[in-house]
């Protein structure tokens, strides 16, 4: 049994489906690999139900339906179902309930602060990350309703890790704070030190309280790796590159 992972894919504004394709999978891993995947996991920014790409969203559904597996999605920034109410939530068997966006082939958003069992390994599911798109900026603006955790969001997820604090790995959208500094700050002059994002200060925050094997990440279009030493733990960006979660091994298709 294995866990499918990728990173941001914008109803694939920029060609991103062809990443994941049947045909683009089983060249990366084999058949053999590709027939063990149960989940496949956006790492944010699925960009599902963006308004006026009906179009769009049929072709990648069309696409899609030639895989075997349900496809889960962590919430970025730029994602239009923050600002949904009219999508049903809905219990598949993996611990909390999903964001239904799709029925065949099964597309939903996971929730932030949520754990949730997939395909045998215990996730916590953040998401989120701040927007810095000039023209939103300067107006003050966020790119959707709720773009940024609530306080009642933040509230329930620290009762939750004062519960339980144990999990397999992380899967969130960009990753704490001094991870995306160490691994950024030389290529994003226009990110560092302007502005602040309180997501990556959170997600910093949680870091320092769990114990996991690792963090899945995305958010920052670059295929990145770090290993903290002292705590033992991994953080994998991804973004051209996908990753395949097995038993201990993380497989990539950059192999």
């Amino acid at each position: 049994m294995a866990v499918l992972l990728s990173g941001d894919f914008h109803a694939n504004a920029a060609n991103e489906l062809t990443r994941i394709t049947k045909r683009k999978l089983i060249g990366a891993y084999g058949q053999e690999l590709f027939n063990e995947i149960r989940y496949h996991v956006i790492l944010g920014d699925g960009g599902f139900l963006w308004p006026g790409n009906k179009k769009g969203d049929a072709y990648i559904y069309k696409t899609l339906a030639f895989r075997p597996f349900p496809l889960l999605c962590v919430i970025g920034n730029h994602e239009p179902v923050l600002g949904r109410q009219d999508l049903p939530e809905i219990d598949i068997g993996i611990g909390e309930k999903v964001i239904l966006v799709n029925e065949k082939p099964f597309v939903a958003y996971l929730k932030r602060g949520k754990v949730y069992t997939i395909g045998g390994f215990t996730f916590l599911v953040l998401g989120g990350a701040l927007s810095i798109d000039q023209a939103f900026r300067k107006a003050g603006i966020s790119w959707w309703e709720n773009e940024y955790w609530s306080g009642e969001e933040k509230e329930a997820v620290m009762k939750l890790l004062k519960r339980s604090n144990r999990f397999d790995y992380v899967l969130s959208h960009t990753g704490p704070s001094r991870i995306n500094q160490a691994l950024f700050q030389n290529n994003a002059d226009r990110y560092f030190p302007k502005f602040f994002d309180e997501v990556a200060a959170l997600n910093e925050k949680i870091d320092g309280m769990i114990a996991c094997k690792g963090w899945f990440c995305g958010h920052w279009h670059k295929d990145k790796y770090y290993y903290d030493g002292e705590l033992k733990r991994e953080y994998r960006y991804l973004y051209s590159s996908t990753a395949v979660l097995r038993g201990d091994e993380v497989i990539s298709s950059h192999r």
